[in-house]
């Protein structure tokens, strides 16, 4: 017979365990002697020791579920309780209890912590909801889908709820996606409505300005051009591959026109400016019939320049007024001579100014002797009196005489 502390052979070869509860058959050795047979079952305790060892440290360090810990515990706990090996068992199953109490802890913790993460969750995807319900309503296409590609991307990096609570929401999500993509392809679609008949009308605006192209009726045409250049611009937008190709040629037809009219337009502003030229040269010679002389000779002379002067031509707007003004001075000066040569030969002008005059000189003789009078007879007062009358009259006398003269008087 042989033992230990934890166990004994008997004489029959059975291997016992003791235990708290006794003592506990481990097995029948009949290969070797009595020490080789609880040096074996001693070495199967080992195992049992090494095996919890690495599976406390499996649950402290790793994040071994608590379902596979439990699995593992209690395939070691059969173990020992089958006592199949001498050692201290009991302290064995200490060890599994405390690892039992230590994996409930950790599945409490992590009951704890999904609770959290999965409450956690649904504020989010509770809040991604929302953000979509939101942009589901917007008009900003681009950057609205934009958000919402990247709010689903956000919601596949979220856990999942419980089903029922997760599928709401989801169907809130989609739904809200759903919308907008409805609303988008409405509102391009109606665009695209729009960019074709926007392209149907500037089809004819193009064809209207390449058949003007052409015209040399330069005024109404480049009015028409600024006409159908703002039809253009109330038209709207084509679709994007017809626009630039009609613009071109919509573009291209105004810069043939304009570009034949401008040639045009040189060619006559340097022959206005020629004909400036020759006005200017014509408005000096005018200018040296004044002051009038010899007023006949000035008219014809005045004549013939004008008639040079209308056979001339246009001159350049700007310039018009100036060269004008100069010829219109002159005229108005050589009106003005045959007005005072007129008035100069008048013979009932003559006779009326003749009789003024008469009549003047007669009251200013008639006061001369009566304050001639006044002074013999010593009234002063009167003779003052009607020396200043006298003073008015000979002023009116005066001027009389002067015009007078202007009749060769």
């Amino acid at each position: 017979m042989s033992s230990d502390p934890w166990g004994r052979v008997d004489e029959t070869g059975t291997v016992y365990v003791r235990t708290a509860d006794g003592e506990q058959v481990v097995g029948s050795w009949q290969a070797g002697t009595p020490d080789e047979a609880l040096a074996y079952f001693e070495r199967k305790y080992e195992g049992l020791v090494v095996e919890i060892g690495l599976l406390e440290k499996r649950v402290k360090t790793t994040d071994l579920s608590a379902k596979d810990a439990q699995t593992a515990i209690d395939h070691i706990r059969e173990q020992v309780d089958a006592h199949h090996a001498v050692g201290d068992l009991d302290a064995l199953k200490v060890r599994l209890d405390k690892l039992v109490e230590t994996v409930d802890a950790r599945r409490e913790e992590r009951k704890v912590q999904r609770a959290k993460q999965s409450d956690e969750a649904r504020h989010a995807k509770e809040a991604l909801v929302v953000e979509a319900e939101e942009l589901a309503q917007s008009d900003q296409w681009r950057a609205a889908g934009e958000r919402l590609r990247a709010l689903v991307d956000t919601w596949k990096g979220l856990p999942r709820l419980d089903r029922k609570s997760d599928d709401e929401l989801w169907h809130r999500f989609s739904h809200a996606r759903s919308a907008f993509s409805k609303r988008r392809k409405a509102h391009f679609a109606s665009l695209d409505a729009q960019r074709e008949e926007a392209r149907k009308a500037k089809e004819k605006l193009v064809a209207e300005a390449e058949a003007l192209s052409g015209s040399t009726d330069w005024g109404p045409t480049a009015a028409r051009y600024r006409e159908l250049m703002a039809d253009w611009k109330a038209a709207g937008r084509a679709q994007r591959e017809h626009e630039d190709d009609l613009w071109n040629r919509f573009r291209g037809a105004q810069d043939v026109f304009f570009a034949a009219r401008s040639g045009v337009f040189a060619e006559r502003d340097a022959e206005q400016t020629e004909n400036l030229k020759l006005k200017e040269e014509l408005a000096e010679e005018a200018e040296k019939l004044v002051p009038v002389t010899d007023l006949k000779a000035a008219r014809a002379a005045f004549r013939s320049i004008n008639e040079r002067w209308e056979a001339i031509g246009h001159v350049p707007r700007d310039a018009r007024p100036k060269v004008e003004g100069r010829m219109h001075a002159v005229e108005r000066a050589l009106q003005e001579s045959e007005e005072t040569e007129w008035r100069r030969t008048n013979p009932e002008a003559r006779a009326r100014a003749e009789g003024l005059t008469g009549q003047l000189q007669a009251a200013v003789d008639k006061l001369q002797g009566q304050i001639e009078a006044a002074r013999s007879a010593g009234n002063t007062a009167k003779a003052d009196k009607l020396q200043k009358e006298l003073d008015g009259r000979q002023a009116l006398l005066d001027q009389a005489l002067k015009g007078l003269q202007e009749f060769g008087g």
